[in-house]
């Protein structure tokens, strides 16, 4: 007669087998991935996340032997690329390149998004992490930060800046400089950050913050002059150019992030393949070359570590967007 405990242990190690032939089957019998072109729905053209989205789709598209396809969706603030994808077959080919405004603001700032930002979508992967730019076109009077806040307080309402949407990342990023600074601008949105960037060249708008990965080109080119970055240092690219908090407003701090996820039943599978392939091409040297010629990190993490990391935004987000009493225009 068998002894308890090694009943227990032989029925354990019944169960694992079963577990593992299942997965084998269920792996076995699961269809080729990917059997077509995929998806990758960003931002308008020349946004931060169609930028870093047409790189990535060349990079794992080589990677996984079918194409991926960038479609830009940036009407609403990018709710309504995003509940297109939050609406698709969870079957590994329609991905978002998400950003802070779609997973972290608008949820807050919009009545109906179109989706939910935390049930919706299965984490993959963060790609790209870092600190935005504070520009003036090349032809404005102001020379720094100092310059534009005397400019400010000489008028106070008649500056005005430009930022991709109302409730977006620089929209954000602007109003905490304006509550820390103590001054005042009048808020010109536009309908994604190309278009926003498009009038700041043209002088249209006084100034603007937004990413790195858009401006420092304009910057290189001297058709913007960079005043100041977001983040807690100086970027490597623009050494010149003083954080916000060194330039005379303390404590001032901003980060901007973009990252890809997928509709919220893809299989776990599939989610992970994507996250190794997608770490893989952003740590590799081709992508630290290129990270670092867009002024960010990479910023690499696991599904879990992704998804974690977006709740947390989430919350300190929804926060700021209360505090600065924002709504939907």
């Amino acid at each position: 007669m068998h002894h308890p405990t090694q009943r227990r242990q032989v029925l354990v190690q019944g169960l694992a087998l079963g577990l593992s032939v299942l997965a084998s089957s269920s792996r076995a019998q699961a269809p080729a991935w990917p059997s077509r072109p995929l998806k990758l729905v960003a931002g308008g053209p020349g946004s931060v996340t169609d930028i870093r989205a047409r790189w990535l789709a060349e990079k794992l598209g080589e990677a996984l032997g079918h194409a991926v396809v960038v479609e830009n969706s940036g009407a609403a603030g990018g709710n309504v690329g995003a509940a297109q994808v939050a609406r698709a077959a969870p079957d590994g080919h329609t991905l978002l390149m998400t950003h802070q405004g779609i997973a972290a603001i608008n949820p807050h700032l919009f009545a109906s998004p179109g989706y939910d930002a935390l049930r919706d979508f299965a984490a993959v992967a963060r790609f790209g992490i870092g600190a935005l730019l504070l520009a003036v076109p090349a032809a404005s009077p102001a020379q720094t930060v100092r310059d534009l806040l005397e400019r400010a307080a000489a008028k106070p309402g008649a500056l005005n800046f430009g930022t991709p949407g109302n409730g977006s990342p620089p929209h954000l990023a602007a109003v905490q400089f304006m509550r820390m600074a103590g001054f005042e601008a009048t808020h010109v949105p536009y309908k994604g950050g190309g278009a926003m960037m498009t009038a700041l060249l043209a002088g249209e708008v006084d100034w603007a913050i937004e990413g790195l990965t858009a401006t420092l080109p304009q910057v290189k080119a001297g058709r913007l002059r960079a005043l100041a970055v977001t983040g807690a240092r100086r970027d490597l690219a623009l050494p010149d150019a003083p954080t916000l908090a060194e330039a005379g407003v303390p404590g001032y701090s901003y980060i901007g992030w973009t990252g890809v996820v997928a509709p919220a039943a893809t299989p776990l599978w599939v989610v992970e393949r994507l996250n190794r392939e997608i770490n893989r091409i952003a740590s590799s040297e081709d992508g630290r070359r290129w990270f670092q010629r867009i002024s960010a990190d990479a910023g690499e993490q696991s599904p879990a570590e992704f998804a974690a990391f977006v709740q947390a935004e989430h919350t300190k987000m929804g926060e700021l967007v209360k505090a600065a009493g924002l709504r939907a225009e």
